[in-house]
């Protein structure tokens, strides 16, 4: 009987890294989560050669190094760096994932700060011996339409009890990856993200919605209209239920004024919004 072994890989996953700019009495902080994953040449370390092997200790204290002698100004310029660093120069490695996570925090005064309970900013970059790829994204963005929000002319069976309704609280919290049509030279990456996060906000206030699906594209394609640098966009929207309350037992009426918010089971939508002349996407992203 042949054995073969499939497909694999191996990093180190979250590594915390705070940087602060200490240029003058203002000082800057940028607060990431870097993964990193690496693949290539890797048979004999499965059969306990090490040779080939560069330690995820090793790729934890680069992360930090790069952060002191490049700095940590945009999530994806640094996974870039992170990236072609390992491909670069380890033989054996012939492909490298940096995932990035971005903590948000609010400027409170020249050195203080408070966490921000906004969303998180995302990256993950792919590099290869032939190319390198960078999905931006977001996620933890929670909102809410309290009207202007329908559902009704469902598919209904022998177990549907799903009452219809034409006025009902919309709430989701979007979690959206977007790939770049080009990286080029110096992609606008904060100012993307900041327009993405706007096209996508105002999206969901704007769409008079009769299903979250109708109101995923809606968002979708308003990225794309207004960031060109866009080829496509994968969003996912979880239905953050709101059932409205059975008062009649206490004598009370409830005019779409009263609702108990749960947060499982939940209907996930998900869907991806492309360009028709987006570039060809890389086998995962």
């Amino acid at each position: 009987m042949a054995i073969t072994l499939g497909d694999n890989r191996y990093g180190k996953a979250e590594v915390r890294l705070v940087r602060v700019v200490r240029d003058g009495p203002r000082h800057d902080l940028r607060d990431l989560t870097v993964s990193v994953a690496l693949a290539g040449d890797l048979a004999a370390a499965h059969r306990g050669d090490n040779s080939g092997v560069l330690p995820t200790d090793t790729q934890k204290n680069t992360v930090y190094a790069f952060a002191k002698r490049y700095g940590v100004d945009e999530p994806e310029a640094f996974g870039l760096l992170l990236a072609r660093h390992f491909v670069d120069t380890q033989p054996g490695i012939h492909w490298a994932r940096v995932d990035l996570v971005e903590h948000p925090w609010s400027r409170l005064g020249p050195h203080s700060f408070s966490r921000d309970g906004g969303p998180t900013r995302q990256a993950s970059v792919t590099v290869t011996g032939e190319a390198s790829h960078v999905v931006s994204g977001l996620a933890g963005l929670v909102l809410l339409n309290t009207t202007d929000s329908e559902f009704h002319g469902y598919v209904r069976d022998g177990y549907t009890t799903l009452p219809e309704t034409t006025d009902r609280v919309l709430a989701t919290e979007v979690a959206a990856r977007w790939r770049w049509a080009s990286i080029g030279d110096g992609p606008p990456w904060g100012a993307s993200f900041q327009g993405v996060r706007d096209a996508l906000v105002a999206a969901f206030v704007d769409t008079y919605s009769y299903s979250l699906q109708q109101t995923l594209y809606a968002m979708g394609s308003r990225a794309l209209e207004q960031r060109e640098e866009l080829a496509e966009i994968r969003l996912t929207l979880p239905n953050k239920h709101h059932f409205l309350v059975d008062l009649a037992p206490f004598g009370l009426g409830n005019d779409n004024e009263v609702y108990v918010a749960t947060d499982r089971p939940y209907g996930l939508i998900e869907g991806t919004v492309s360009r028709d002349d987006a570039p060809p996407a890389p086998e995962a992203w």
